[in-house]
Parts: C-alpha cells; sequence; structure tokens
C-alpha cells in the first residue's frame, strides 16, 4: 500500500503565487509544476505570515506566528526555546534535513547563556532552525564597505564553481549573478540595468540546478530511513540574472501589466507612500527597468520548473513518488511594478499569497488528485500537515501549534471551513520609512486580516486603516479604509484582529488537555482552601488534618510571654 514515509518540502524564494501556468499565467508555462497539481491538491488561497524573508519562514519552521516566534525581521535570531521543525518531526521518528536556505539568525546569546556549544548535537540544531545540515546555502555573498553580508553564504557553491574554473574571491558574484561584456568586464546583477543579460556560467553550474543535484544526492544516501527533505531554492529571488537559454525566453509580448493607478499613487496611505517612495519602488515603476526583471523573472522560473521536471522524473525512477509526500511553495511573492512597489514589503496578493500544491502518495489521498482547495491556508499549517504524516499527535501539541494540519483536505475529509480568515504581519522598525515617519520601534508595525472578501491592514503609530474589497476590487486598487459606509466590515475585521491578539500564544508549557483535565480536581496533596469543616470534603482528602496529637505548647508560651 502506498503510503508516506518522507517529505519532500520544497520551497522557492520570491516566487509570485501567479506566475506558475497552473495558477493562471497565460504566458509563462510550467508544465512540471503543474504536473505536480495534477497528482495532489493545489491550494487558492495559501498566505505567508510575513512579507519578509526571515520572518516568514521562522513562521512556517515554528509553525507558529510572528508575535510569537519573535524573529520579526531579517537578521533577527530566533530565540533559543521555539520548538522547529526537526524537533518535531525528529522525536517521530523521522530526520529532518536542509539542503539550502532558511535565512535564519541563531540566538547566539541565548545559546551562550544556557550552554549550549554551537559544535554539539544539540548546539548545532539550535543554531540552524532545527534542521540537520547537508548543506546550507542562503544563496547571498555580497560585500560592501561593511564586510561580507553574509559570511558563510555561498561558501560550498564557491567551492563547486572554483572545482569548476570559475576563479576569483566570489564566483558567485561574478559569474553566476553577473553578465559580461566583450571586454571582459563584470556587468553586475546587482544593477537593474543588467537584468537582461545573460549571467556568465553555464546553465548546469548556475544555483538552481546545482541544488537539485545536491537535493537528489542527499535523497540517494538516505537508504530505508524515514525522512524530510527541505529543500529551499535561492531563485527567483534577486539579483535578477538568468543565464542562457533562459535569458530571452521571454518578451514584453508575455509580460503581465503592471497592476496599478494613478489615482492609488496620489492618493496612497501616508505609510504605503512611503513603500512607494523607496528605492526599489521608484525603480519598479519605470517600465524599462521592470521590462528588463521580468525578462530575467520569468525566466528564472522557467529554469525552476525544468529543475522540478528533472526532479520528479528522478524521483519516479527511484520509486520515491510512491512514498514521498511532495510540498512546493514560496515563502512570499514579488510586486514587480504592482502598486508602484518592488520587493515584497506590504499586504496585497502579490506579496502575501503564494502557491502551495502539495502531492500525498497515500492511497487515502486518491479522492482528492487533481483538485483545487479555496479554503483559507496559511504556512504555519505545513508543520502540523507533516507532523500527521510522520505519525504524530497534533492535538498534543495544539498549544504550541498556531497552524491546523491539511490533511483532511489532502484525504477528503475536512468537515466545515479550516478558518474564516488569515493573519499576516510586517515589523518595519529597522527600515529608513520608520526614521522618516518619526516612529519608534514599537510603533513601525502592521498587520493585515483578510477574509475571501475583504481585506484590512492596520497601523500601529495612530494611522488610519487602509481596507480592499476583493470580490469587488481584486487588484486592491481601491483604499476604503476611510468610508463610513463600511465601518461594520472594518469593526468586524477589527474584532477578528484583537481575538488574534489577545489568544494566550505564550502558554506553551502546559497544553490545553492538561488545563481541561486540572479543572474540577480536588487538591489531594493537602491544600485545602475555603474549606470550613472537615465532613465538606471527601475523607482521604482531609485524613491527615483530623485525629492527630501533639504536646500541649499554650502554658509553655505563656510563660515564655510573661
Amino acid at each position: 500500500m502506498r503510503k508516506t514515509r518522507n517529505i519532500l518540502f520544497i520551497m522557492f524564494d520570491q516566487l509570485r503565487w501567479d506566475y506558475l501556468s497552473c495558477y493562471g499565467h497565460p504566458h509563462l508555462k510550467t508544465p512540471n509544476i503543474d504536473r505536480l497539481a495534477q497528482k495532489g491538491v493545489r491550494f487558492d488561497r495559501a498566505y505567508i505570515q510575513s512579507p519578509l524573508c526571515g520572518p516568514s519562514r521562522m513562521s512556517t519552521y515554528t509553525g507558529r506566528y510572528v508575535h510569537s516566534h519573535g524573529a520579526s525581521w531579517n537578521q533577527v535570531p530566533l530565540k533559543v526555546g521555539e520548538r522547529t521543525m526537526g524537533d518535531y518531526l525528529r522525536d517521530n521518528g523521522m530526520g529532518c534535513w536542509l539542503v539550502g536556505k532558511t535565512h535564519m539568525e541563531a540566538d547566539a546569546e541565548g545559546m551562550r547563556r544556557l550552554g549550549l556549544e554551537p559544535d554539539s548535537v544539540i548546539g548545532a540544531r539550535v543554531a540552524e532552525c532545527g534542521f540537520d545540515i547537508y548543506e546550507r546555502d542562503d544563496g547571498m555573498r555580497p560585500e560592501g564597505p561593511d564586510g561580507l553580508y553574509d559570511p558563510g553564504g555561498a561558501l560550498k557553491y564557491n567551492e563547486y564553481l572554483r572545482e569548476k574554473g570559475y576563479d576569483g574571491d566570489n564566483p558567485w558574484h561574478d559569474y553566476a549573478n553577473s553578465g559580461i561584456d566583450d571586454g571582459g568586464n563584470v556587468l553586475s546583477g546587482w544593477f537593474l540595468k543588467n537584468s537582461d543579460e545573460p549571467a556568465n556560467i553555464a546553465e548546469q553550474d548556475s544555483e538552481t540546478p546545482y541544488l537539485t543535484r545536491r537535493g537528489m544526492e542527499f535523497i540517494e544516501a538516505q537508504g530505508d530511513q524515514p525522512w524530510c527533505c527541505h529543500l529551499s531554492y535561492i531563485k527567483p529571488h534577486w539579483p535578477y540574472i538568468v543565464p542562457a537559454p533562459y535569458h530571452d525566453m521571454y518578451g514584453p509580448e508575455d509580460f503581465l501589466p503592471a497592476v496599478r493607478s494613478q489615482e492609488e499613487f496620489d492618493n496612497a496611505h501616508p505609510v504605503f507612500k512611503g513603500f512607494m517612495m523607496a528605492p526599489v519602488g521608484r525603480a519598479f515603476s519605470r517600465d524599462d527597468i521592470r521590462d528588463k526583471v521580468l525578462k530575467a523573472y520569468m525566466g528564472l522560473i522557467k529554469q525552476c520548473d525544468d529543475q522540478m521536471g528533472v526532479l520528479f522524473d528522478w524521483l519516479k525512477k527511484t520509486g520515491r513518488m510512491d512514498d514521498t509526500m511532495i510540498v512546493v511553495t514560496s515563502d512570499h511573492g514579488d510586486f514587480l511594478g504592482d502598486h508602484w512597489l518592488g520587493e515584497k514589503t506590504f499586504f496585497q496578493d502579490a506579496s502575501t499569497r503564494v502557491p502551495l500544491i502539495i502531492y500525498d502518495p497515500s492511497a487515502e489521498a486518491d479522492a482528492t488528485r487533481g483538485t483545487v482547495c479555496d479554503e483559507l491556508v496559511e504556512c504555519i499549517d505545513l508543520l502540523p500537515t507533516f507532523l500527521q504524516a510522520a505519525g504524530g499527535d497534533v492535538a498534543a501539541v495544539d498549544h504550541i501549534l498556531e497552524g491546523k494540519s491539511l490533511m483532511p483536505v489532502l484525504h477528503g475529509t475536512q468537515e466545515g471551513p479550516l478558518r474564516d480568515h488569515v493573519i499576516c504581519e510586517y515589523d518595519y522598525s529597522a527600515s529608513p520609512l520608520a526614521g522618516k515617519l518619526g516612529l519608534d520601534p514599537a510603533e513601525a508595525r502592521m498587520f493585515m486580516v483578510a477574509n475571501k472578501d475583504w481585506k484590512l491592514i492596520h497601523f500601529e503609530g495612530g494611522f488610519r486603516p487602509m481596507l480592499f474589497d476583493l470580490k469587488n476590487d481584486p487588484g486592491e486598487l481601491v483604499d476604503l479604509g476611510e468610508s463610513e459606509q463600511l465601518q461594520p466590515v472594518i469593526d468586524e475585521l477589527y474584532d477578528k484582529l484583537f481575538a488574534w491578539a489577545r489568544r494566550p500564544s505564550q502558554r506553551t508549557t502546559m497544553s490545553r488537555s492538561q488545563f481541561i483535565g486540572a479543572r474540577g480536581k480536588g487538591s489531594a496533596k493537602g491544600v485545602l482552601i475555603g474549606i470550613v469543616d472537615e465532613g465538606d470534603v471527601p475523607s482521604p482528602i482531609s485524613a491527615n488534618y483530623v485525629g492527630r496529637k501533639a504536646r500541649d505548647r499554650r502554658e509553655t508560651m505563656k510563660q515564655a510571654g510573661e
């Protein structure tokens, strides 16, 4: 019988949900990811918990909202004590390994305080987001006047490139992420004007095929031991540049028009306007730059899909398709000029809605193969899903995990809606915009609460909310946050946000069932509060206090007092 014994958890970086053909892109064909969707379930309303790499991933790896785990921005450490995917899966007999990116920052101070040595097994796992490491590659080795952004970035990949003849101190930049002119000058991929250049590297040596091979090497080495492999790709995240033949597969006739309007720009909420006016927003507002980037971005996605074809064919050939759950998703999207924005740090669907496809090989999932799920799903749902697939008891840890297992959806047994709203949050207190707006770090935060019809964005710092009518304005172009007529809708969404903020998310050391089990139990350890007479409690409870004898000390005490 087909059964899930392993999990292949594939995450792309900065992949928009609507840039796959199975999600409706009319020109960018992704037949291999589409093929997986035909074998599994495609989730049409999957949302991340923060529109930035680090906090989004920490929510996925912990199964908890950013508000709970606290790693609210890139380089904010995930505090020691947060349980992660590896902790849950290893407790249920499944190894949990990383091939690729996490963007996790270790809590070095917390580890020092608790005496956790980074080179110990426990210390290494705590320092690596709970994963055992096959190869960590966050795909980032930029360098500036202050040094390297990530001293550990792309180290093994750079070694590989040097062995292949790509010389220099940083071939990750000079070859994999740059072009070259006829004079041998490096055309850096950091400059958007070079995005339409072919990367100066053989396609098979670029980052996406390299990580695919590393993932297959890991799987091949596992034998019969159950495993979870987090194959975490770096692309289509910037630098936006891709090797031939992918660099010129797409042109203006293939590009979707930018979703934006002049009225949206002119009447923008002050915080929203601040993001629009950031350098990346101004750059992507230029059609000439957007066109260059889209050529590379779409080419990068096409390369990713081709590599999924290599991977899935190999899994079928080796028999792993019969015992491996496969998940394909992204950590966030990319505005690509929509709403006058670049990057991902706001709350429209271009950023917060992600592709999510789950293939479950087990026979129980046969009834849902090739279906589309319209339920509101959050990325924190993946960890409880994996835990259930590994045979774990999700209910036993529902005081820690804040997501919901998707296994009932996969098996066609889900009764009623999964949830009636989703939450996303963003802490921009370390950004230049917070300084320009004169905000204290406690004020530079915003929250999104959305259902299928409405999306509310709340800002700390005294700003009014934003509101979008998703049913009649799916492009999210008209901000209705000042509408008096829609105040009941705003109030209803605020009620949901406030209820979410009041949840007992930090009460993680005792389970819900333990609290329920403690109700109504009389003390059997001698603590009797409010008991008037020994007859008010069962005799075993009061036995240690009834019929006891002691020496009378009253006269002695009286004499001592005189």
